[in-house]
């Protein structure tokens, strides 16, 4: 155990973990300091996002560009070292770009954040309790939002939940807020302390028999939620090259979604597909994938078994196909690191200074994107294929490969399916012909 290490500075932090876990090895010192950023200012500013950092940690940061959505060309920032997602992602975006591109809208923006309370009083004391002091929650709030009021945000409702029927005499202030361009976990959290605190001093003149558990914003935000979705006719679909018709891809596709509607384990790495979109805008522009991935999660278990995020629709008759997405989403385009991280940024910049709802749009269309080329490689060529060619680098780079090894073995994969073995075997025996 290590006491202060907290208070220690960042050389004598480096120090500290070099010489007990490295064996006081000099070049993982000089690895840490290789990424510190060469500007001071800014690794002070990279320093002060967590605590007790020492290094930083680099990911690739990658554009999609042609990314038509809403009828308006985006180049779409995206944080990700998994190496065929951008290119996945370019060839869906160029494919449905000839279609009519991606269309979304929001159908809402709603935030949520909770007060629980434990109280052994009556059911009936704490609603007339709450009944009588409704409108003063409005009035704390209010006290606290001059500025997000003035945007046109603010609480919107407070309603009293008993749940003592899960747990013994606790209930739940359930608060919805629209926070408007920011994400607002601070701004929500401080109404909610305020709201744990009145409940306190007021109980406390008539009961001692109250404790206030937790005042916390919640991630699951079902009514922030936003539509994303593409569609064409079945012989836009049509493809030589998979040996099959627009209609044939059509219901292999359909089925494949079907297959992750009804099986979790199957759904769970279709959605993965989907976050490996989203996370990689959400990254890039400064937001909470944690929040992002565990609301999406939960919204895709919301009738008691876990299933797919996307839903497909044919209509044969009409010789229409149309894939769309609802995805719940909390984004913030001010506060947090939005203005912080230069890179975020830039990312904001380059989507044209989004609002919080078209980055909402952005990202799950992305999602959507990223699905349907997921997808669309399972159904037809395999997923294999295009992503071990993606990956062929990170192999060649784990060999120490050369220039001219790495020309050589991709032209010799280039119409192979890519493995590990296979290309160590290739570099050794070029390496024993050279």
């Amino acid at each position: 155990m290590i006491k202060g290490f907290s208070k220690l500075s960042k050389l004598e932090k480096i120090d500290y973990i070099v010489d007990n876990f490295f064996h006081s090895n000099e070049n993982y010192k000089k690895l840490l300091m290789k990424f510190w950023h060469k500007d001071a200012e800014l690794q002070t500013i990279f320093d002060e996002f967590s605590e007790n950092t020492i290094s930083n940690f680099y990911f690739p940061y990658g554009v999609v560009p042609n990314f038509m959505l809403n009828g308006k060309l985006h180049t779409v920032p995206m944080v990700i070292e998994e190496s065929s997602v951008v290119a996945a992602l370019s060839k869906a975006a160029k494919f449905w770009a000839k279609r009519g591109g991606f269309h979304s809208k929001v159908i809402n923006s709603e935030k949520v954040g909770q007060v629980h309370f434990i109280s052994n009083e009556s059911k009936e004391f704490i609603n007339n309790f709450f009944e009588e002091n409704k409108k003063t929650f409005f009035a704390i709030a209010s006290q606290n939002s001059v500025s997000m009021e003035k945007r046109g945000g603010g609480l919107r409702d407070v309603v009293l939940k008993d749940l003592s029927d899960k747990e013994p005499g606790l209930f739940q202030l359930y608060a919805t807020f629209e926070t408007c361009n920011a994400m607002g976990a601070n701004y929500i959290n401080t109404i909610l302390e305020a709201f744990g605190k009145y409940l306190e001093d007021s109980f406390e003149k008539y009961s001692k028999d109250m404790q206030v558990v937790m005042c916390i914003l919640s991630n699951y935000t079902p009514n922030c939620i936003v539509k994303s979705w593409v569609e064409c006719s079945l012989e836009e679909l049509n493809d030589p090259s998979h040996g099959m018709s627009g209609l044939e891809f059509a219901r292999k596709f359909q089925r494949a979604v079907r297959i992750a509607q009804v099986d979790p384990y199957r759904a769970t790495t279709h959605n993965k597909g989907i976050f490996n979109g989203v996370d990689g805008v959400v990254l890039a522009t400064g937001n909470d994938f944690r929040a992002v991935e565990a609301c999406g999660h939960a919204y895709a278990s919301r009738s008691g078994t876990y299933t797919s995020l996307t839903n497909v629709f044919i209509n044969e008759e009409q010789g229409t196909f149309r894939f769309e997405i609802d995805l719940p989403i909390s984004l913030g385009t001010v506060g947090g690191l939005t203005k912080l991280h230069p890179l975020a940024n830039l990312s904001l910049k380059l989507l044209g200074d989004p609002s919080a709802k078209n980055l909402m749009s952005i990202c799950s269309s992305v999602g959507l994107a990223q699905n349907f080329a997921a997808l669309r490689s399972l159904v037809t060529s395999g997923i294999q294929k295009g992503h071990m060619k993606m990956h062929l680098m990170n192999i060649l780079n784990q060999l120490e490969a050369t220039d001219k090894e790495k020309e050589f073995v991709k032209g010799l994969f280039d119409n192979k399916v890519v493995s590990f073995s296979d290309v160590k075997q290739a570099i050794i025996e070029h390496r024993s012909l050279s």
